[in-house]
């Protein structure tokens, strides 16, 4: 079989608390566009919200199942434990002093691989890290870096992401009881790159508010992704069949370490049932709960965004 590579990450799903606060948070801190507005395809009580540049592009996209009485998660192994947006230089600094004239809390910076790390903390204390990247210094977060996996033994996970999905090692560092293994795919991919990590402080994970609930890696077409599917299944993943997510298609499997992998299609995309300009100003929902748009509507919470 010929080596394939991935296409870097298509977007990240997190869970949160009320959606006003995360929907505050990530559109004035974070100066993110709520890009759709829906509902959770599995519980239409809830909100999937979706946030991304301002042409919604994979790589961009950052969603939240937001429950309005979710318990405090915690990421451990076997989780995703952080994401991480893409800051060029001149860029980063600009961020570290509008954070801090706003007298926003961020810890660091902090030197991860030879770059500059800062955290943020989110309405329901997960961390938002912004790395300092060569390049683009747009004041603007214009998609990720990269995303942590925390994981016991990273070796299975680490065969599978290079042998299969096409990432390079490309660096190793162990610091303040944490190892770290960088993998990154060749050339400028937007979410390019996947941390290993392993820590000495022993922790349970636990999903909730605060938590990561999975990572999505894109597939440009039906096609591309039905091609991964068939190598992840040769390689012994149990992948899900294709399953219809309104804005892309999507394939679902656990990675060695415990982690829930998506590969989701760039098409149709979010412009699907909305106009560019006018992207996640109103509720979308997908045609089987359209006949229950009255009560769906009653039933969410108020959010103005």
């Amino acid at each position: 079989m010929d080596k394939k590579r991935m296409n870097g990450l298509h977007h990240v799903t997190a869970i949160s608390g009320p959606p006003q606060a995360n929907a505050d948070f990530f559109t004035k801190v974070m100066q993110q566009r709520l890009v759709k507005k829906t509902v959770n395809f599995d519980d239409p009580g809830t909100y999937h919200l979706y946030y991304g540049n301002e042409t919604a592009d994979p790589g961009t996209i950052l969603t939240f199942f937001p429950f309005v009485n979710a318990g405090p998660g915690r990421a451990g192994p076997g989780m995703a434990s952080a994401y991480a947006y893409a800051v060029g230089q001149r860029g980063f600094d600009t961020w570290m002093e509008r954070l801090a004239l706003e007298a926003i809390d961020f810890d660091g910076p902090a030197e991860r691989f030879g770059s500059r790390v800062i955290k943020v903390s989110d309405p329901d204390g997960a961390k938002v890290e912004l790395v300092e990247v060569e390049g683009d210094d747009r004041p603007t977060l214009d998609g990720f870096h990269s995303v942590t996996l925390q994981l016991d033994d990273m070796e299975p996970t680490q065969r599978l992401l290079t042998d299969i999905m096409g990432y390079d090692e490309v660096a190793h560092e162990t610091k303040n009881g944490e190892e770290r293994l960088r993998l990154q795919l060749p050339g400028d991919v937007r979410g390019g790159v996947v941390d290993l990590m392993r820590s000495d402080v022993p922790s349970i994970g636990r999903q909730g508010a605060g938590s990561i609930h999975h990572v999505a890696f894109r597939a440009l077409d039906d096609e591309d992704q039905l091609d991964w599917r068939e190598r992840l299944v040769s390689a012994g993943m149990d992948v899900t069949p294709v399953i219809d997510r309104q804005y892309f298609n999507a394939i679902y499997f656990r990675e060695p370490g415990g982690v829930l992998f998506e590969i989701a299609t760039d098409p149709p995309g979010f412009t699907r049932d909305e106009d560019l300009a006018h992207l996640g100003q109103s509720l979308q929902l997908p045609a089987q709960y359209e006949s229950a748009r009255d009560r769906i509507e009653r039933t969410l919470p108020p959010l103005v965004a």
